[in-house]
């Protein structure tokens, strides 16, 4: 299983806000600490934004934090909303599904109980957990 860049860079930009929680954070900093450009962290700000996870302030002291305490926002919802436009293999797509033996494969069955299992595993997870004692995570994200 691989997951999108997108979903690693919104951890990454939830980590970030955790680690300051309480305090805006500029993409510009976000961006510049998590190794992505300007832009894509822009439209990965803007999705966690209408998951609910971040709030964000626009204006020239504006900028993003968590709308929600970090223990309260867990990696699995996270995984499934970030993911969820982009299927695990062809026969999960609702269009564009050529496999010929879709209606009949067993694996796919096999599949989804393997995805399941490792959403569930996340869902055990939350963002507080993340961040929680990790002194190296927070001299990495801190903001002065």
């Amino acid at each position: 299983m691989r997951l999108t860049r997108r979903t690693n860079l919104a951890m990454r930009a939830l980590m970030h806000c955790a680690v300051n929680d309480g305090r805006l954070v500029r993409k510009a900093d976000i961006a510049r600490d998590c190794n992505s450009s300007e832009n894509h962290m822009a439209q990965v700000i803007n999705a966690l934004s209408q998951l609910g996870v971040l709030k964000t302030a626009r204006g020239r002291n504006g900028g993003v934090m968590l709308a929600r305490p970090p223990d309260q926002i867990l990696v699995g919802q996270v995984f499934r909303q970030m993911e969820s436009a982009v299927p695990f293999t062809e026969c999960f797509a609702s269009t564009k599904n050529t496999c010929p033996i879709a209606d009949c494969c067993s694996l796919r069955d096999v599949l989804c109980g393997a995805i399941e299992a490792f959403y569930s595993t996340l869902d055990k997870i939350s963002l507080a957990d993340l961040i929680r004692d990790n002194r190296q995570l927070h001299a990495a994200l801190a903001l002065p």
